[in-house]
């Protein structure tokens, strides 16, 4: 699986950090998201999932290999 980020459309909500902190981060300059993981582990597989549905401004797309 792997994970797209759209930094445009982020409003900063930090949902995708709080539910895995693992392979999401936000800058420090604008709160936006960053990916630390563009290919997280399978074993998240879940969480990546909850993590992308519970972004409120649909800027989180996940890939499925």
């Amino acid at each position: 699986m792997r994970l797209r980020a759209d930094e445009e459309r982020c409003v900063g909500a930090g949902q995708c950090v709080w539910a895995l902190p693992e392979v999401f981060t936000q800058s420090e300059r604008t709160g936006t998201v960053v990916l630390l993981r563009e290919r997280p582990a399978r074993e998240t597989g879940d969480r990546v999932r909850a993590a992308v549905r519970a972004c409120p401004s649909g800027a989180l797309r996940l890939i499925e290999d």
